[in-house]
Formats: C-alpha cells, structure tokens, sequence
C-alpha cells in the first residue's frame, strides 16, 4: 500500500507546495512505497518561521518534561520495530532483521537523551576572587537544520533529531529524498508523544531543497550526514553566514589483519562490516590490509563466505544481501569495480546470483573482492557505498597501519591481533574517530562519540556527550552576592 506524503509544519500535517515525489522500492522499483507533493520555497520559509516561533517556549520548558516526550516517542518506536522494520527494507533496501533492529536503535537512542535531565547539565568552577563562583551553564543553540542520508532513515535522524530536542532547540528537518516514510513515522512518533508544534518541522525534497533550508537566514546551525563533497559546500556556505556545522560525511575503513589474528574472527566480522547492509554504511570495512603470511588463507575463507551470501527480497527469510538504494547507485558500484580493474586490480571473486522474476528490476550488486596489492587503483581511496572490498597484502604492522592511512578520510578502522603491543600501536598510529579491536569496523554506540577523523567529519561529534557540544552553547557565569 502506498503511503500518501505530507510536510509537517508548525504542528500540521499539510500537502506540500512543489512537485509530484515517489519513493521506490529498490527490490522492486516498480512497488510506490510512498507518494505525495514535496515541499517548495513556500514551505521552507513556514517551517523555518514555526520552528523560530516555537524556540523560547520549547526552551524554557524543562528538561525533565522535554525528556518525557523523548522517552514516550522512545516506547512508541519501540513498540512499532516489527511494523516499521519491514517498511524500512522496502523502502530502503536492507535485510527485514536490520531493518528491525535499525528501529528498535531508534528507540535506544531517544531514551538515552530522555534521561539526560538526570545528568549533569553544567560545571561549577573556584573562583580567584573571595565570594565569588564561576558557573558554566548551558543554553540551546536554537533553529537547526538537520539533513539526514537514505541509509539509515531512522537511526540517524534519531541520532540527531534526539540531542538537539533535549537541548532545547527546535528543528526543521529534510530526510534524504528516497526514504520518506521512516521519516513521516519517525515525526509522527514525536508528534504522538506529545511534541509541542513548530519544535519539530519535517521537509519531504530533494538536495536542493536540503541546500535552501541549510541556507535559510532563519538558520542557526546545520547537522548534517552524507558525502564530504556535499557536507563541505555546506559548511563553506554557513562559514560566511557565521554559524555552526556538525557534518559526518565519508568512511573509506579498513581493516588489519595481522599475522597474529584470530582468522575465524576475522572472516566473521569482516563479512559483516563489508556486506550487511550491502555495504551502505559509512562505517562499512571498504578495505582490507592483510599480513602476507596468512593473506592466501583469509581471503580464500573471505570469497567462500561472499559466494555463500543468500542474495534477494530483503523481506524474505534467510535473505543477507538486498538491493542497493538506486539505479544510479548501482551503476556507480558496477563503474567503479571497472575501473579498479583496468587500474589493475584482479578481481578475486564476484559472487554470481540468480533472482526470482519479480526481483530482475531490482537494484541488487553481487559482493566484489578484489586485490589492489601493487596498484594504484582508484577503488583503494574512493567510497563506492556498496558491497565492495579491496585488498591489499602487506608484511608488516607498519606497513599496515600505513596502508590504512593513506587518503583523505579517518571515519573508522578494525584491528585483528592478538598482541597488545599491535593493539597499542595502531591506537596511536591510526588516524581515525573510532578504532574497533578484534570486532568489525561498523558499529555506534548511542552513548559514546561518533565521528572521525581527516575528511570525515566536520564539527563536534555526535551521540553520547559529546552532542551537547554542538547542540548547546555556553554562558560562563560569574557569581557573587550582591550588597
């Protein structure tokens, strides 16, 4: 059934003012999962108005009853995982049990900022002076612009959306263009739970409608996931308005196998960082760097593993591969793999699949491994977001580490070693935002940072403490009695 699209705005649910928007499934493109008018200039300009409208009530009203409507929409999403789940690897592409367990990290994380009223709010410093203290409090930062990617439709708006309402600030939101309708549940959650109108305002458009809310004068800060290309035009542009950007953009991850690793754990974590979600994260293992005496092994257990993929309907059971998110996006992938190998990578297995009739048009893309040892190939630097991983053979931990390093991104990184000197060294030699140990590259914790290093990131982390660097600001409170 298909889903009618609507904008929220100033607490209405309302036909947007520009063109015709169809969502589509990529397992099934000729399935509509949800259509409706899309959001014009018309509308940027009501809900930016709604959300500034809204600012000093949602701000002066208390944590405590901002984070009950955070824990109430928590239990409703909860509550919707099975529901919702299904939806999102319709609409999205991703397996039934990724879909689920992507909502139920929804609800994870809206209750984790729910109860961030029973934490420390501010710091209390000594003063130099008799009769005084220093305090630092903190204060909403005020309309921001949250813009959110296709592959995780509702764990990354939550992520943001989340913080940014227990802080105080108000919101108008664009999800990316081909995932709609976890975003009108998602709002609609909020809305359920108590939400009061113009906090949260949700924009259904393309990029260029994300480019006129970030640009908005009523803007005043941006948070924004995606590509680095977009994330820094984004934040060039806010520099000249003079307001801050929170971006998360590109992952080229890797991960080290060292001579020393447990290579059945290896194999098992490595598949899963390069192939759920069909490589569609940033936090994907895109790389492998592997030491050269147990490289023929590893990668001999790596293409078994990836022929052994059962590729289809994520909807179906035992399904472990679906579709990636577009036509365009599967054309890249298929180019990129083109190129590596006239660059001169040698392909060491593309697993071959056969799909049921009704799948044919689907946008699925077989797991690709190929060895980059001795190449310049382009694959070795460039993020395709898909189920690709290059290789490369290496002969020691330094020459690893290295390999790892090279290019302009820092998002993630995986270390398989038993040594805790390996351990210790790649902590201090890879330039990354998030070093995994022994487990694969992908992966985030609602309570501890997100974010990287180098190109990966622009701004103050995300999730844990770490949002309430960008989603507040600070007043330093000189305090003395008076006469």
């Amino acid at each position: 059934m298909t889903t009618p699209l609507q904008q929220l705005i100033g607490g209405a649910w309302l036909p947007g003012s520009g063109d015709l928007i169809e969502s589509r499934s990529p397992s099934r493109p000729g399935d509509v999962v949800a259509s409706g008018l899309g959001a014009a200039s018309v509308d940027v300009d009501k809900a930016v108005s709604a959300a500034r409208d809204a600012r000093t009530s949602w701000a002066s009203t208390t944590a405590h009853d901002r984070g009950a409507v955070l824990a109430r929409a928590a239990e409703i999403v909860a509550a919707s995982a099975l529901e919702w789940g299904a939806e999102l690897a319709w609409e999205e592409g991703k397996t039934r049990a990724e879909g689920i367990g992507e909502v139920r990290r929804a609800g994870q994380i809206l209750s984790f900022f729910a109860h961030d009223a029973d934490r420390e709010s501010g710091e209390l410093y000594n003063s130099p002076r008799n009769g005084e203290r220093i305090m630092v409090l903190r204060r909403p930062v005020g309309t921001v612009a949250i813009i959110t990617p296709f592959n995780f439709p509702i764990a990354i708006p939550a992520w943001k959306i989340a913080p940014a309402l227990a802080y105080g600030n108000t919101i108008v939101w664009k999800p990316a263009g081909p995932v709609p309708l976890l975003a009108l549940r998602l709002a609609s959650a909020l809305v359920d739970a108590g939400l009061p109108a113009g906090v949260l305002n949700l924009l259904i458009g393309d990029a260029a409608l994300g480019a006129e809310i970030a640009e908005h004068s009523g803007i005043e800060a941006i948070s924004f996931t995606g590509s680095t290309v977009v994330g820094r035009q984004l934040a060039s542009r806010a520099a000249l308005r003079g307001i801050p950007v929170q971006a998360e953009m590109g992952g080229k991850n890797a991960a080290i196998v060292l001579e020393d690793a447990d290579v059945e754990r290896a194999v098992n974590q490595i598949m899963a960082g390069a192939f759920n979600s069909a490589g569609q994260k940033c936090t994907a293992t895109s790389r492998l760097v592997v030491a050269e005496p147990i490289a023929d092994e590893l990668i001999a257990r790596l293409i078994e593993a990836a022929d052994q993929l059962v590729i289809g309907d994520p909807l179906g059971d035992g399904v472990q591969l679906g579709p990636v998110i577009s036509a365009a996006a599967e054309s890249t992938i298929l180019e990129g793999i083109a190129e590596a190998i006239d660059e001169g990578a040698v392909s060491l297995g593309v697993s071959a699949f056969t799909l049921n009739v009704d799948l044919r048009e689907g946008h699925f893309v077989a797991p690709a491994i190929l060895d980059c040892t001795g190449t310049q190939a382009t694959l070795w630097n460039r993020e395709l977001f898909g189920p690709v991983l290059a290789v490369k053979r290496v002969h020691s931990a330094g020459e690893a580490f290295a390999a790892a390093n090279e290019g302009d991104l820092g998002l993630s990184a995986a270390v398989f070693t038993g040594s805790l000197s390996h351990a210790m060294e790649a902590m201090d030699q890879l330039d990354v935002g998030m070093l995994h140990l022994n487990s694969e590259t992908a992966g985030a914790d609602p309570h501890v940072p997100f974010g990287g290093s180098k190109g990966s990131s622009l701004g103050p982390k995300e999730q844990g403490r770490a949002a309430r660097e960008f989603f507040s600001n600070t007043t330093t409170v000189y305090l003395r009695a008076g006469a």
